[in-house]
């Protein structure tokens, strides 16, 4: 009843109200205002505030696109590491030169002319191995350290040698029994000389020998035996006291038989397709293949302490070679023994010449420039080398030429080897490094100290070799900035001195450690399959499809022009073309992969290059070096060749350049070994 009463005052309220209509009607409310909803005039309103909110919602988008790309793209890198790269790209590079006709020139093309990437990092490392040794420290008497800084500091002490003069090296000339053109002189009892050579001096005038692994067991050391020549200069003689005369007709000889000796070489590419690479024969049949040394005798001396037998396996690597130079020896022996002579003392002065006074050192500066004249951080690295690895893997998945065999086995290899970055583990452990250097005896003359290191080093690689399962042994000491896959340990290494600006630091936008550290470490991991490449290597695989990818890219580097007086044996490099070409795509692939999972890449401020430019001018400053002619025996190509080959084959490369198709690094068709 009371909801009804309620119902009914209702009406009632409305009717006094509309009793004052007169005044309502003057002062009506906003609301009452308004259109009426449904009618026309509220839905012209309702059109006019959509439309401006969604004007203002696409505004309000908009700021926020603007304000993310200013804050969230590419930052520049301020850091003093970033800026020093900066200088460095601006100081070498030519940004006047297209990009996609000569890519080398462009990031290359101001650098002195006796730039080379790798020898300026080399240098950097050894001042900083200066600044080291030449700071005054206290060590324990005896010590490692000491041996170290008391060897550096004998070294330095330029006139100490000076006041020695020729004295050391006369006196290893007189153990070896005298020099017919410099004073002293005992018959030659050639295979007594050639034996001290080897074990005392580390000398070998005519081959070398070293210790190295079985080819058929990795783990099982054989002495190998490698042919070997070398350039000398008739100063040498003059410098010890020798008539001027003789030791021009000497040193004349010297020269004759090192020529006769080189032509005995036959090309490697040669042995190669005759399946010669090397041979296995006894000591005993080496003697006879080779009777003028007594090869029992001298590596026994070499090797020691190892035990040789006239039964003892040898690896020879050109016999033919061994031969030839036997049979020179002989005849030498019988005609010009004296002769002979000297062209082992001469070589073995080229050898010391290092450790002796500023007249030796002046003489072998300007042998090595006539030369020239005449044939022109770890951890972070790690994570770095990770995905250049498993870029691999990936890659190895795809490829057209290999069955899933093959790639089973290549990824099996890959999950298998063992990296080593910075320093060998001795090094890094203060007691291993001072058993290093138990046996070495700093002697009175800076050339007796040399020696000793010469004696005591080859020491402990016989000793290494002997241990039931040995560990790797560096090739390189850690401040060097060569990188190597060693085939019988399955070990690739990274030295310290490699992982350094401007080719690696943590600091750095990622494109550079990418472009620069990682290419290089793809191109070492390639090297795991160079087996593959090689005729016959790979039974499983599609060889039509190999070949065909062989033939490719050989034309593809055909195809490039040179500058003038350079020249490249594409037989010779092929197997490295293919590691450049491949490290590079490896390296883009890994970089690509680790942009999509992390964000905030940084770029180097003031050159106007994206991160994925960057990423290619980083690999090309790893190139950088004076054109020349090329080495007969340099298996990589010139500097040209080895940036602008790879950036060719990379269509990304094109992509962000913005290269015109048929552009010279733009070309119509790629080629895809790895």
């Amino acid at each position: 009843m009371e909801g009804g009463d309620q119902s009914e005052e209702e009406p009632r309220e409305r009717s006094q109200a509309g009793g004052m209509g007169t005044l309502w009607s003057q002062e009506s409310t906003p609301e009452e205002r308004l259109p009426v909803e449904g009618s026309r005039p509220w839905a012209v309103a309702r059109r006019v505030l959509t439309a401006i909110l969604i004007l203002g919602l696409l505004l309000c988008f908009s700021v926020l696109l603007f304000y993310n790309f200013q804050n969230c793209g590419p930052r520049p890198c301020e850091t003093s590491v970033c800026l020093d790269l900066r200088d460095h790209y601006l100081a070498s590079g030519n940004t006047s030169v297209a990009p996609c006709t000569d890519f080398f020139s462009f990031a290359c093309g101001r650098a002195k002319e006796t730039n080379n990437s790798f020898q300026e990092l080399a240098t950097k490392n050894k001042n900083r191995l200066r600044r080291i040794l030449e700071v005054q420290n206290s060590w324990h008497p005896g010590s490692g350290e000491e041996k170290a800084f008391q060897f550096y500091n004998s070294c330095m002490d330029t006139l100490a040698i000076e006041a020695a003069g020729t004295g050391p090296l006369r006196q290893v000339i007189e153990e070896l029994g005298g020099w017919r053109i410099s004073g002293k002189w005992t018959s030659l009892n050639f295979n007594r000389t050639l034996r001290l050579l080897m074990s005392q001096y580390g000398h070998f005038p005519f081959f070398r020998a070293y210790l190295g692994p079985h080819p058929a067991s990795p783990h099982t050391p054989v002495i190998q035996i490698f042919r070997e020549y070398l350039t000398y200069l008739n100063q040498l003689g003059t410098l010890l006291g020798g008539d001027p005369s003789k030791v021009q007709e000497h040193s004349s000889l010297s020269i004759s038989i090192t020529s006769r000796l080189f032509q005995f070489l036959r090309p490697l590419e040669q042995r190669r397709a005759q399946g010669k690479l090397f041979q296995m024969v006894t000591i005993d049949q080496l003697k006879e293949m080779a009777p003028a040394i007594d090869w029992l005798s001298c590596l026994q001396a070499t090797f020691t302490p190892m035990s040789l037998s006239p039964s003892q396996s040898l690896v020879v690597h050109d016999v033919e070679y061994l031969k030839n130079m036997s049979q020179l020896v002989e005849e030498m022996l019988l005609k010009q023994r004296d002769f002979l002579q000297s062209h082992m003392i001469l070589g073995l002065v080229v050898t010391l010449s290092p450790a002796l006074d500023s007249q030796f050192q002046e003489a072998r500066r300007k042998l090595s420039q006539k030369l020239r004249e005449l044939t022109e951080q770890p951890p972070m690295a790690m994570k770095l080398f990770t995905a250049i690895r498993d870029a691999l893997i990936t890659r190895l998945r795809n490829l057209p030429w290999m069955n899933e065999e093959t790639q089973n086995m290549a990824q099996d290899k890959v999950a298998q080897l063992q990296v080593e970055m910075g320093a060998s583990e001795w090094a890094l452990k203060p007691e291993l490094a001072r058993q290093e250097y138990n046996d070495i005896q700093l002697g009175s003359s800076f050339l007796q100290s040399v020696l000793s290191c010469v004696r005591s080093l080859r020491a402990r690689i016989v000793q290494s070799f002997l241990q039931p399962h040995p560990q790797h042994r560096w090739k390189v000491s850690p401040w060097d900035v060569n990188a190597y896959y060693s085939v019988s340990d399955h070990v690739v290494v990274f030295p310290a001195g490699l992982l350094q600006p401007p080719f690696f630091h943590p600091g750095y936008p990622r494109a550079v450690n990418f472009g620069a550290a990682g290419s290089i470490m793809a191109h070492e991991l390639l090297h795991i399959f160079y087996q593959l490449l090689l005729p016959g290597g790979c039974l499983a695989c599609d060889n039509h499809a190999l070949q065909e990818a062989h033939l490719c890219l050989k034309r593809h580097y055909a195809a490039f022009p040179l500058p003038s007086r350079t020249s490249f044996n594409d037989s010779l490099t092929f197997l490295e073309n293919a590691a450049d070409v491949g490290g590079l795509a490896i390296a883009l692939q890994a970089y690509s992969k680790r942009l999509l999972r992390h964000h905030g890449e940084t770029v180097l401020p003031s050159l106007d290059l994206s991160p994925q430019q960057i990423f290619f001018r980083s690999y090309a400053q790893v190139m950088c070096r004076k054109p020349s002619p090329q080495d007969s025996h340099d298996t990589h190509s010139p500097p040209h060749l080895r940036v602008h080959g790879p950036l060719s084959s990379t269509p990304a490369f094109a992509r962000y350049f913005r290269c015109a198709r048929g552009a010279l690094l733009n070309p119509s068709s790629r080629c895809q070994l790895w």
